[in-house]
């Protein structure tokens, strides 16, 4: 039974190895100002890395409204 658990654990733990390595990476710095409204981007929102939108104008771009 322990086999099974450890067998099932080490699955687990390569596929998310898998799919953290296709995740997208954030190491370019962010805009001050938002490129599409020209408004200040908040700092918390800066951190993240390569970000050129506040919220509002990113959610207009990716259709949530």
């Amino acid at each position: 039974m322990a086999d099974d658990i450890d067998r099932a654990g080490e699955r687990i733990d390569a596929e998310m190895a898998a799919r953290l390595r296709v995740l997208p990476t954030f190491n370019l710095p962010s805009l001050l100002d938002c490129q599409a409204c020209g408004e200040e981007i908040p700092s918390k929102r800066r951190t993240i890395g390569g970000v050129t939108r506040c919220v509002d104008c990113q959610n207009h771009f990716e259709g949530r409204r």
